[in-house]
């Protein structure tokens, strides 16, 4: 059977191409990802030949300039990509969007010819990235971390243990935080670390509640050497470099916290509509068409929070509360309509026969990563309250 043609895009887009990008991003949700993602998730398999093909249509390098490979989109474009894949899959999403975060130090602090050596193959579609800050100690307290780098020669010698890291033993870069100095943040310095390094290995992946297709593994450094060249800006400005990398990716787990909880909506409307009780549709139930129209202002509310701060950040504004803003009420949204997703199917959205679960598991884990909610409200409360 062939598949249906792709809805139409009925969003507010910039240019004839955005508008062109989110028709084939579309395309491919429907013919890659959605038909497979149900059973890849129930089998824990990394979808790695999905993000091939989606390096080859140009996907996992949108905000990059054109110049070392990227696809020059505002990120206003590229986060409405990323909510499209994560509504048709969600590990795919996130992968995007971590793959997306691991190119931000490289591409915006590293030299013209770090830049020129590394970036065109970290966009090129054929590598997959990955972002290492955590630690099994230092997750929210992330200038604690101890994975040591000592100079040794011409190079560094690499010793501790990342933690959390998506991609972790599949990615083929690691942009890793390191200590080279003394201890809080001013001695946190990132290193580009290849993949293959020798002495780099990974851990079990962890077992967790969902997201069972993205692999998240500890990372153990027992001295893995790195050449200097490829320490990324100064000794010592790392953690302003991973800062500034998650300020970008909390706007990305946002769009992905919209394209879940879209996806859990449009469930719930479908299944509404077709759902019979006492001879009409329950969504004539007024109860219940006011909860769908409570999730569908929700994830309106989110989108229009995500965009604002994707578009300052276009603009060269500051965006970094906004950014704490967005992943929060974006993450927290996701969790609440994918709970009402399942209580609209009822006993069949606690079955693994329909996605309601897996969307109300998979909402969860959005509102830990990359800074956890209470983290945001931190960070949104010092912007507010600093002199």
């Amino acid at each position: 059977m062939n598949a249906a043609p792709p809805k139409p895009v009925d969003r507010q887009l910039p240019s004839d191409e955005a508008r062109e990008l989110l028709v084939l991003t579309r395309d491919l949700v429907q013919r890659e990802l959605a038909p497979r993602a149900a059973a890849d998730e129930a089998a824990g398999r990394f979808p790695r030949d999905v993000f091939r093909t989606l390096g080859e249509a140009g996907l996992l390098s949108l905000p990059y300039p054109e110049a070392h490979g990227g696809g020059d989109q505002p990120y206003e474009v590229y986060l409405q990509v990323l909510e499209e894949l994560a509504a048709g899959w969600l590990a795919v999403g996130l992968g995007v969007s971590v793959h997306t975060l691991s190119c931000h130090a490289l591409a915006t602090f590293g030299s013209d010819e770090q830049r020129s050596r590394w970036l065109p193959g970290m966009l090129g579609g054929a590598q997959l990235g990955a972002y290492c800050l955590s630690e099994p100690q230092s997750g929210s307290d992330a200038a604690a971390l101890r994975t040591r780098a000592e100079r040794d020669g011409d190079g560094y010698l690499v010793n501790g243990t990342k933690a959390w890291i998506t991609h972790g033993g599949r990615a083929d870069f690691y942009s890793a935080m390191v200590r080279t100095g003394e201890d809080g943040p001013r001695g946190i310095s990132c290193l580009l670390i290849p993949g293959d390094a020798a002495n780099l290995t990974a851990a079990t992946p962890e077992h967790k509640m969902g997201m069972n297709s993205s692999p998240t593994a500890q990372l153990h450094f027992d001295g893995v050497r790195v050449d200097a060249d490829r320490l990324i800006g100064e000794e010592g400005q790392g953690f302003q470099i991973a800062l500034s990398a998650l300020d970008s990716g909390r706007l990305g787990i946002a769009a992905c916290a919209i394209g879940l909880a879209q996806a859990a909506l449009d469930l719930a409307v479908e299944y509404a509509q077709t759902r019979q009780q006492f001879g009409r549709p329950i969504a004539d139930f007024q109860g219940l068409s006011f909860m769908l129209a409570d999730m569908a202002t929700q994830v309106e509310a989110g989108r229009s929070l995500y965009l604002a701060a994707a578009r300052r950040r276009d603009h060269g504004l500051a965006f970094s509360k906004e950014a704490a803003m967005a992943k929060l009420f974006c993450t927290d949204t996701a969790m609440r309509v994918t709970t009402d997703a399942v209580q609209v199917l009822g006993g069949y959205g606690y079955t693994q026969d329909f996605p309601a679960e897996r969307y109300m598991r998979e909402a969860k884990m959005l509102q830990i990563v990359e800074g956890t909610n209470q983290i945001q409200r931190l960070v949104i409360g010092r912007h507010l309250t600093r002199s």
